[in-house]
């Protein structure tokens, strides 16, 4: 996988490109610019996306982006609400990692030149993708399609608060000073980012334990040893009162048409519950569609590509003809 970088403001941002292996024939003509966006999930990067990339080239260039933060991107201290600014600190969250995406479909993708894109996510970076399509969307650029592979429920966000046990509730201001406190979240992380830990919390996002390897291992670890990581992640635990998915899509379903949206999820999740997908789909017209695998957990395009990458393939080949 070819590592790429581009130049954000004064932030260096990773990413990676995959080209079709063939020109896609034209119709009535030069067919169409196309191009494929994939973001990734909380700690991972670009290179997450390893079985997945030359898979879908078929119509387009597909690219992997590093969020900041994670990846090769850059790792900026962290600046929390109510704190004086550092020195190239920045606020992290959807916002921020919203901004960078739409910003990077515009200067390196070319959205905004005539290039039709779709967006795909994982996790976190399935709101992140929601929100990138909002911000596209009030600079007059219209995604064709947004996939969500096991979108972040964010289940710990304030709006969220009355759906937690009382416990919860009454203990969530002692949890959100202590994560302040930079001495205990770099220490925090410091014990999570430790191969055996991320083993372990790997065979737990996968419950099949398939392609967790000494690669996905090394994948994850690396940008751990960046020394502006531990900044990141305290940023990251930090996100307390930030977009939830269906804020998005609830825009989302005020355009005529709405933007298309669809679900895959892994059944055996252990994060995010397939009931939230499925009320997801219930309230909101934007959402077209909603499939299951069952055995497959938070991270189903990388423990199970073979199953995940014709579906993908077939809706992104919806996404270029659907109005």
């Amino acid at each position: 996988m070819q590592a790429l970088s581009w130049s954000w403001g004064k932030h260096r941002v990773g990413y990676t490109v995959v080209q079709p292996t063939a020109e896609p024939h034209p119709q009535n003509g030069s067919p169409p610019r196309r191009a494929v966006l994939c973001i990734h999930g909380f700690g991972a990067s670009k290179g997450h996306w390893r079985h997945n990339l030359a898979a879908l080239a078929s119509a387009g260039p597909v690219y992997a982006i590093d969020l900041l933060g994670f990846g090769d991107s850059d790792k900026p201290t962290s600046q929390l609400s109510g704190e004086a600014p550092l020195a190239g600190s920045v606020r992290y969250g959807f916002d921020l990692w919203a901004t960078q995406v739409a910003d990077f479909c515009q200067a390196v993708i070319g959205i905004d030149a005539g290039c039709e894109l779709q967006l795909i996510g994982n996790s976190i970076g399935g709101v992140v993708a929601l929100n990138a399509a909002r911000l596209l969307l009030e600079r007059g650029l219209r995604p064709r399609q947004v996939l969500l592979i096991d979108c972040a429920e964010r289940e710990l966000d304030l709006k969220r608060l009355a759906e937690q046990p009382w416990p919860a509730q009454v203990g969530r201001p002692v949890l959100m000073a202590l994560v302040r406190q930079r001495w205990l979240v770099h220490n925090l992380f410091r014990w999570f980012a430790r191969p055996a830990v991320v083993r372990q919390v790997l065979l737990q996002a996968y419950p099949s334990g398939r392609n967790v390897d000494a690669a996905l291992v090394e994948l994850l670890m690396d940008p751990t040893r960046d020394p502006g990581a531990p900044e990141a992640f305290r940023g990251f635990v930090n996100l307390f009162d930030d977009w939830l998915a269906p804020q998005l899509l609830a825009r989302l379903d005020e355009l005529e048409p709405p933007l298309p949206v669809r679900l895959l999820w892994g059944e055996a999740d252990p994060w995010e519950p397939l009931a939230e997908a499925q009320r997801w789909q219930h309230e909101h017209r934007c959402v077209h569609d909603l499939k299951v695998l069952p055995g497959l957990g938070h991270c189903p395009h990388d423990e199970g590509p073979e199953q995940v990458n014709p579906i993908l393939q077939s809706w992104l080949d919806l996404g270029w003809v659907q109005d």
